[in-house]
């Protein structure tokens, strides 16, 4: 098989460097568009939260005011008063809790339809990605991208952000009510709020990296422990447990520490900020009762520092409530820290570029025979290293092109450039006499049916496996398809025959068994085409040279590729190309490469037999 190019680790897919201003408020924007994509959902939520809040602003100052009726010095009370203002006192903050609540249940339900929106952009826009992509990035950092990350940002979205917005209106409300109370005491937060801004975007400009940096030490985490659970049997069998744990421990120390650097510098903010609008309070608290002292001992105030003891009760309060918002903001600028960093990690994926696109005047391939010719075909992965060199070769419809070679030669790549998985450097390849870079990739690719060397099953029955393909399949076509294949009286000896449901991957069964049903899935789909990649390699000889014939009966009037490693599986095969170094060296069918003196393919098949 060729050498693929390598997976890129997780640091130079995902990137750590810090973005700029400009790219931090197009991530906030871009994260915002999912809230604007319900719009009715969020002017609802947003109209609770206004609601919500203003009422709630009114209830310090009618508690001022019930404070007011009584006239101190003397001893009367305007109850009439008190119970007008300690009734509505009641109503607002009960209305309020009762749209806080409502707003809590509706946000829910907003973050259920982003959520599921997100994630299915992001599993579609996987499904059009170039087979390379996947080539080239760990399926745990991709699935950590799906899972951990769109859950990080929705929560951010559905919470956070009107968090924002309703922290926003709360300390505008106040501020606002605070100037009517008393203009002098307000000026007891132009030092204080200053310090906490500074002191906030200070720490933020640190903690930002350490999000990014917690994010990709858990895709790392996510992508090593998918590799070795894949490999768990044979981590048993070369007693490997203690190397691949000490390797987790170290992959899981770093994500833990990432975690704790991230989660520790975050932390400190809100306490830190708490501290300061705390001193700001008692601040408020002390001036405050000075200027109600003198408001009652002296007439010669100016109206700015006059203060009536209500007017104290409801500044301490409206203080609280300017001060607390901000003291929240600090607390869940970690969590937007940490929701923006997996949101750059979501966007990043979703704006890798997709497959080509068809081209406009891309034919449609329709009654293929199955004539097939490479023509001069350089290709490699990567610019450094080709891996074809200057491939010629002619398939005629109906006929079996065996390609063997050692490892590295080509052979796999020689199939991925026939279903256009890549494209070639320079050359063509065309099939019935149409480049198929000027056909359609879907017509093109319904032309083959593959059978590769590393099985596929889905979470299905066996029946949806074999029918995959060909969804239409009847019952009959299916059991004809498996008695062809050889798996057809294992399948009946199941208690639920062709019901019995396969785990993920077809785990549940042997490794031949599962390589047996795709061989009966392939010879259902009646494609014109047949590419076999090592089909039989999960198979005893005693299996092979039962299902020989099916596959004969499979191959039997379509243009077939066979891979092979078993060089037995294909001396009947019409034409077989020795591939080495990415060149055709020798040509023919069998009994021609045996009869050349000193020719790699027969040394190669003498090796195997002698």
């Amino acid at each position: 098989m060729n050498k693929q190019p390598q997976l890129k680790n997780a640091q130079g897919a995902l990137g750590t460097q810090a973005p700029t201003g400009k790219e931090k408020i197009r991530v906030l924007a871009r994260m915002g568009k999912y809230l604007l994509r319900y719009p009715k959902t969020v002017l609802l939520a947003l109209f609770l939260m206004l609601t919500s809040n203003l009422l709630a602003l009114a209830g310090p100052m009618l508690s001022g005011r019930a404070i007011d009726a009584i006239e101190l010095g003397r001893g009367a009370v305007d109850f009439d008063t008190v119970w007008l203002y300690g009734s509505l006192l009641i109503a607002f903050y009960t209305i309020s809790g009762l749209l806080s609540y409502l707003l809590s249940i509706l946000m829910v339900r907003l973050s259920q339809k982003i959520i599921y929106t997100m994630r299915r952009e992001v599993f579609e826009h996987l499904t059009s990605l170039p087979v390379g992509y996947f080539d080239t990035h760990a399926t745990g950092d991709i699935i950590s991208h799906i899972s951990y990350d769109i859950d990080t940002v929705n929560a951010s979205l559905s919470h956070d952000l009107l968090h924002v917005l309703a922290s926003i209106v709360t300390v505008a409300g106040a501020l606002g009510m605070m100037f009517s109370i008393s203009p002098a005491l307000v000026l007891v937060f132009a030092v204080t709020i200053p310090v906490s801004i500074l002191f906030t975007r200070y720490k933020t400009k640190r903690i930002r990296p350490l999000f990014k940096t917690r994010s990709r030490k858990l895709g790392e985490l996510n992508g090593y422990a998918e590799e070795m659970l894949s490999g768990a049997k044979t981590i048993r069998a070369y007693s490997r447990e203690d190397v691949i744990v000490s390797r987790f421990d170290t992959r899981n120390n770093d994500a833990v520490e990432a975690y704790f650097q991230a989660d520790w510098h975050g932390a400190i903010i809100g306490p830190s900020v708490n501290f300061i609008n705390n001193f700001s309070i008692a601040l408020v608290t002390l001036f405050g009762g000075i200027l109600y002292m003198l408001s009652t001992t002296r007439t010669d105030l100016a109206p700015v520092f006059v203060l009536t003891l209500g007017g104290v009760s409801a500044f301490v309060q409206y203080s609280r409530k300017f001060s607390g918002p901000i003291n929240e903001l600090a607390n869940i600028i970690s969590e937007l820290q940490s929701a923006t960093a997996a949101a750059e990690r979501v966007f990043r994926l979703i704006d890798e570029e997709s497959e080509t696109a068809d081209t406009p005047d891309a034919v449609t391939l329709t009654d293929v025979q199955g004539e097939v010719d490479f023509s001069h075909v350089r290709f490699g992965y990567t610019e450094s290293k080709t891996i074809l060199h200057d491939l010629t070769l002619h398939a005629a419809p109906g006929t079996t092109v065996a390609i063997v070679g050692p490892t590295g030669a080509g052979k796999t790549t020689i199939i991925n450039l026939l279903m256009r998985f890549y494209d070639v450097n320079s050359g063509s390849i065309s099939v019935d006499g149409t480049e198929v870079r000027a056909a359609t990739r879907r017509s093109l690719r319904s032309a083959f049916t593959m059978v590769l060397q590393d099985t596929w099953l889905f979470c299905g029955t066996i029946f949806d496996n074999i029918t995959y393909g060909k969804e239409n399949a009847t019952m009959d076509e299916v059991i004809a398809a498996a008695k062809a294949a050889h798996i057809h009286h294992y399948i009946e000896s199941l208690p639920n025959g062709y019901d019995t449901m396969l785990t993920d991957d077809g785990i549940n069964i042997s490794k031949g068994q599962r390589q047996l049903i795709t061989i009966a899935r392939a010879m259902l789909a009646g494609a014109p085409m047949l590419i076999l990649d090592e089909a039989t390699s999960n198979v005893d000889s005693r299996t092979e040279q039962q299902i020989g014939s099916a596959m004969k009966r499979l191959m039997q009037g379509r243009t077939s590729f066979v891979i092979a490693h078993r060089l037995s599986t294909i001396q009947n095969a019409d034409v077989i190309l020795v591939v080495k170094d990415g060149n055709v060296i020798e040509s023919g069918n069998h009994e021609a490469l045996m009869k050349k003196e000193g020719g790699f393919y027969k040394a190669l098949y003498n090796s195997q037999f002698t």
